[in-house]
């Protein structure tokens, strides 16, 4: 997947290519290790995060180190939004985990299908957020510790990035599930990103609904979508750019002279 993403065949990648998008791939750890390629940004923390029903999700060393590269990954030149996705293989559960953690939601309201599971699967899959919660409950006092214990690599670097835009004065516009969680824990570490945000969709994870009404977000799209990738955002785009251009290039009825 992360060889797609690079070579421009992941929808990310053609709709980047279409907005004309100063498009990178970060890859912060997976299971099997990825070669550097021309394209990738190849900082991997370890090979995946550790499975949070049994142990903390990743140490606090490795916690810091992931926000940092989001921080980081931002580019030195003045750039007009940022859009972060994700690709990681389980990481509905990390969000939902997280989700309830900082939203109070119970597993039964925070877990959904992810690509696909079924009923069976859908209990399963709480049952192991309720595990990893109860497990660590007494340790996350904080959104830091929310995010070592149950997060992961890639919503804890998209949480540093957002915090980054914001310091820089520059928007953000937030795509689904996993980019929301990412948010909601940047908001929760300095409230003052919330300022600097934009929803692009409402997810199909029935959860996402909740942290949206939490963080008072209107999402400029609701089309079940539920990629990921930062591609509901980067549909978003169009919706951006054309109010900018009507705000700034529309006459009003007074320049025009239209009459009363």
């Amino acid at each position: 997947m992360i060889r797609n993403f690079v070579a421009g065949g992941a929808a990310i990648s053609v709709l980047a290519d279409d907005l004309g998008a100063d498009f990178k791939v970060v890859n912060l750890g997976t299971v099997t290790p990825v070669a550097d390629t021309a394209g990738l940004i190849n900082c991997p923390l370890m090979a995946g995060t550790h499975d949070f029903s049994e142990q903390a999700a990743m140490s606090e060393q490795t916690l810091l180190q992931a926000l940092q590269i989001g921080r980081e990954v931002l580019p030195d030149t003045q750039y007009d939004m940022f859009i972060g996705g994700d690709m990681g293989i389980g990481n509905t559960s990390s969000a939902s985990a997280i989700y309830c953690a900082l939203l109070q939601l119970t597993p039964a309201q925070s877990t959904g299908p992810g690509t696909g599971l079924d009923k069976a699967g859908m209990q399963h899959k709480a049952t192991v957020i309720e595990r990893a919660l109860d497990r660590h409950q007494r340790e996350m006092t904080n959104p830091l510790s929310v995010l070592q214990h149950v997060g992961g690599l890639e919503i804890a670097a998209l949480a540093g990035a957002y915090i980054a835009a914001a310091q820089q004065g520059v928007p953000s516009l937030v795509d689904g599930f996993i980019a929301t969680a990412a948010a909601l824990a940047a908001v929760e570490l300095n409230p003052g990103v919330r300022d600097w945000l934009l929803f692009a969709h409402r997810s199909a994870e029935p959860a996402h609904a909740h942290a949206l009404d939490h963080l008072r977000a209107r999402p400029l799209l609701d089309l079940d979508l539920r990629l990921g990738e930062g591609s509901g955002a980067a549909l978003a785009t169009s919706i951006i750019q054309a109010s900018l251009n009507l705000h700034n290039r529309m006459a009003t009825f007074d320049s025009a002279e239209v009459s009363r």
